[in-house]
């Protein structure tokens, strides 16, 4: 699956259904880097690596709807964290594979679902975590569609942490030490300042 085509068998998921409690509750997706919305620049990078992108929120539905097709998380999974957007994301994916990530990540590399997607197609996993200098960044991942019923079967037990669940399925990881810069998550108004000042 080379990086320069968009894998057109490959749907995105861009997750913005957060509360953004470290924003003192602001929709992190709508907060401006250098006066581009985070969910506009994170959708940029996404949007050409697949053939459909899909967008998850649970407030300013209309606002996201110009970024992609919006899914919202199930009543049943309300409160859910990601996995209930990774939920509502694997059951609106019309292909085989998704590939996902947080809005807060405006650097993602443009090579991301390629990456993710090489030990799923080698037929090694059915699903891979991004990992860059020894540490996971969870909500980046490739997955299979076939991981639906498993999902939903970890969140109607109470399951609600992503690696958790990530371990249960078989997780790869995969490492992407070339590119730190890319996985810079802006939780904080400190780090949407110092990503500003850079």
């Amino acid at each position: 699956m080379p990086a320069s085509r968009p894998a057109e068998f490959v749907t995105a998921l861009l997750l913005a259904g957060g509360e953004g409690r470290r924003m003192s509750g602001a929709d992190k997706g709508w907060l401006e880097l250098d006066g581009v919305p985070l969910a506009e620049r994170a959708a940029a990078r996404l949007r050409p690596q697949a053939g459909a992108l899909l967008i998850s929120a649970n407030r300013n539905l209309e606002r996201y709807a110009a970024l992609g097709q919006v899914v919202t998380d199930a009543a049943e999974f309300a409160g859910g964290g990601p996995l209930a957007g990774l939920e509502a994301g694997l059951s609106a994916c019309d292909g085989d594979w998704l590939v996902s990530a947080p809005c807060d990540l405006p650097f993602l590399p443009d090579d991301l679902a390629a990456r993710l997607m090489a030990p799923l197609l080698r037929g090694e996993a059915p699903l891979s975590v991004a990992r860059c200098d020894g540490h996971p960044h969870p909500v980046c991942m490739a997955v299979c569609a076939d991981l639906l019923p498993s999902l939903r079967a970890y969140l109607r037990g109470g399951g609600r942490k992503v690696r958790e669940w990530q371990a249960q399925a078989g997780a790869a990881m995969v490492d992407f030490d070339d590119a730190p810069q890319a996985f810079r998550n802006l939780n904080t108004p400190d780090d949407l300042a110092a990503a500003s000042r850079r």
